[in-house]
């Protein structure tokens, strides 16, 4: 009985493997809206939009006493973008469970993969619309495009467990989140470049709406690589569980059977507790970096955004080097001193002194090492724990995790600023949750999760 599955597997793999290539071009084509829109510009632009709302003709560096009217809640304006993505992360945290369930059972992922990238490419791509006190659209659409987001991942990192052996995961994972890197660095840059010469675009605003036009055109145009690539590729057959019961009134009955799965798999529920703390953690060291660096460190925005960009080409090499070094260590190992780097980067940013530019930029290298490979290698290590022919729907549950859970190390910052009123104890707070997450990491049995998964244990893990 495992000869012949091994002999099966061994052939699907090499019958997938050419579909690695474009698989990478995802990571690609969506880094760009993540890094230029989520992350850089949209949530300051829809604060303005929603400040001008609120408060008309506001002067600049006046605080704005007015709220907004939400659905008869008031709201402060500059608290419209956190709210909003508060709410599209707990949405699409339920909305992506689902996901997972659907797409295990369709027969062409990659095209499953493409509709909802395509849907979250356009709502990007509308963005560009957003202007005047219209920040009801801008709402809407980063909703509209975040849950996309969230539900076309799910699907690519399903995908490789099919077109790599378990052997090359940490290999093709890391190249994935390195090509990603580049792409969303490649266009930040741009970005910067007219951001510096507003003028010759019509003003901050206006130059601002078109990188975000560019990030969702980025986005659609480069994902047409991957889907297209793999629009042959089948998935898998469908599963027992509510065979006949079709696409969507099967998933329901599915889903509660995959979490039932779940809890007899004791090591790859351990992971998803581990991956929990120690990516809220590098999730909020990324989030709140540029205000730790302005409003604690003292330097501008634009120093900022200057090292933002720095940090993305050292991750593109920083998830190529892990990669490589998971080859040897494995990739358990190499994430346990990827979490101790973290640890020892966030001590260091709280002794980095105020206005200190050589220190900051040196902290930049070291986050840019560690966050690429701990992301990518994090994916291909729960890829070796989640049974075959249920890879999006575990899948589901590591993004609904990932975005559904982000919240808890801001509001820790959060809590700790407002306790101490620095931000230098908020920083260092951000430990307990690495700490956290490594230990309980070191708990899990990679081995024995893989082997109780049905999988074969890679060479080095």
């Amino acid at each position: 009985m495992t000869t012949q599955s091994a002999t099966v597997t061994a052939e699907e793999y090499s019958t997938n493997a050419p579909y690695q290539r474009p698989w990478y071009w995802y990571d690609w084509a969506n880094s760009a809206f993540v890094t230029t829109t989520a992350t850089v510009l949209f949530g300051p632009y829809l604060t303005s939009i929603a400040t001008e709302a609120a408060c008309p003709g506001l002067a600049e560096g006046a605080d704005c006493t007015t709220d907004l009217n939400v659905l008869g809640l008031p709201i402060d304006p500059g608290s419209l973008h956190p709210y909003t993505v508060g709410l599209s992360t707990f949405v699409g945290a339920l909305l992506l469970i689902f996901v997972g369930g659907i797409a295990d059972r369709t027969k062409r992922p990659a095209r499953l993969m493409g509709a909802f990238a395509g849907v979250g490419a356009v709502a990007a791509s509308l963005m560009f619309f957003v202007e005047g006190t219209n920040w009801q659209l801008g709402v809407l659409l980063l909703m509209i495009a975040s849950i996309c987001l969230g539900a076309s991942l799910v699907v690519y990192d399903a995908i490789l467990v099919r077109i790599c052996h378990p052997d090359d995961r940490d290999k093709v994972s890391s190249r994935g989140w390195a090509l990603g890197y580049l792409g969303g660095g490649l266009l930040l840059a741009v970005n910067f470049l007219m951001l510096s010469n507003e003028d010759t675009f019509g003003g901050t605003g206006q130059a601002v709406r078109i990188s975000m036009l560019m990030a969702g055109l980025w986005w659609g145009l480069f994902s047409l690589i991957p889907v297209l690539g793999m629009w042959q590729m089948r998935g898998v057959e469908r599963p027992v569980v509510a065979a006949k019961a079709g696409v969507v009134g099967g998933t329901f009955r599915q889903l509660k059977d995959t979490f039932k799965h779940l809890l007899g798999l004791p090591q790859t529920l351990l992971f998803l507790v581990a991956y929990m703390f120690f990516n809220d953690g590098i999730q909020t060291v990324i989030g709140q970096s540029s205000l730790y660096g302005t409003a604690e460190l003292g330097f501008s925005e634009t120093t900022m955004l200057t090292l933002f960009l720095m940090v993305q080409f050292v991750a593109f090499g920083g998830a190529l080097i892990f990669g490589q070094v998971a080859r040897r260590l494995g990739a358990w190992r190499t994430v346990l001193w990827g979490i101790g780097m973290w640890v020892l980067v966030i001590i260091s940013a709280f002794f980095v002194p105020e206005k200190a530019l050589g220190a900051l930029f040196a902290l930049g290298i070291g986050i840019g090492l560690v966050m690429g490979g701990t992301q990518a290698l994090s994916r291909s290590m729960y890829s070796q724990l989640v049974p075959r022919d249920r890879e999006a729907e575990f899948f589901s549950l590591y993004q609904a995790l990932e975005r559904g859970t982000s919240w808890f190390g801001a509001v820790i910052f959060g809590v700790v600023h407002q306790i101490t009123d620095s931000y230098r104890p908020a920083i260092l707070a951000l430990v307990v949750f690495f700490v956290l997450g490594g230990v309980l990491l070191a708990k899990v049995d990679m081995p024995r999760g893989i082997r109780e998964a049905g999988n074969e244990v890679p060479a080095v893990v």
